[in-house]
This record gives C-alpha cells, sequence and structure tokens, in this order.
C-alpha cells in the first residue's frame, strides 16, 4: 500500500475526515440540544453534513487525493463529491434513526460509525471515482 500512495491517501483522507468530523460534530450536537424537538435526532444530520462536506471537498482535493488521478475543469467533480457525500449522508441518517431516534442511545451515538463505517466506504469511492 505504501508504494502506490493508498496508504498515506488514507491517512491524509483519515485526518480530513477527522476534521470534518470535528465540524460535523460541532453542528449536529448543538442542533440536537437546543433546535431539533424531542425524538428528531436525524433532523440536525443534513445540515452537519452539508457544513461538513463544504469543509471536506477543498481539503480532501488539494490534500488527500494530491496527485492522484485528475482534476476535472467545471463542476462534474465537485457534484461527484457531492453524489458520494449524499450516500454517506443517507447512511449517517440511517444510523442516526436507528440507533438515537429508535434504539434510544445517547445523542453522540451514531457518531461511532459515523467516523468508522462511512469514512472507508467513501474512501473508496472517492478514490475510484471521483478523484480517480
Amino acid at each position: 500500500m505504501r508504494e502506490t500512495g493508498v496508504l498515506g491517501q488514507l491517512v491524509r483522507f483519515g485526518i480530513v475526515g477527522g476534521i470534518s468530523t470535528l465540524v460535523y460534530a460541532a453542528v449536529y450536537l448543538p442542533l440536537v440540544a437546543w433546535v431539533m424537538p424531542e425524538g428528531w435526532a436525524v433532523g440536525a444530520v443534513p445540515f452537519a453534513f452539508a457544513v461538513a462536506v463544504a469543509v471536506g471537498f477543498p481539503l480532501h482535493s488539494l490534500w488527500s487525493f494530491k496527485g492522484h488521478g485528475t482534476r476535472t475543469p467545471g463542476g462534474g467533480q465537485q457534484m461527484k463529491f457531492v453524489v458520494v457525500q449524499g450516500a454517506g449522508l443517507v447512511m449517517n441518517m440511517a444510523f442516526t434513526w436507528v440507533l438515537v431516534d429508535l434504539g434510544g442511545l445517547a445523542d453522540w451515538a451514531p457518531l461511532v460509525p459515523a467516523v468508522t463505517v462511512i469514512p472507508l466506504v467513501t474512501f473508496l469511492i472517492n478514490r475510484h471515482w471521483v478523484f480517480g
């Protein structure tokens, strides 16, 4: 993995993902605590995800996948990134709904799969489709 550059990409992707997750949590948790009605934590997910995506694209494009694949002019690559993040959003909403709204777990519980499962899936798709 080191020779192909995948390991470096994965490490950089993880760092940017960590930054994006902190941004996501900084938006999600206050919305759940003070804005969303009880039992509707999933409603905070789209807002938090939108902010995290706005931070994530430039960081992934300029650093995580620097030197990998192509950078296409126009909005095509950004649109692909939004589609991948949309898939991540759907997965995140599903985890939030199942764990918090149905399962009654703490509001922070969906952050666990949000930093483990979802990043691995989106890394693979970003590497091969968005920035490949």
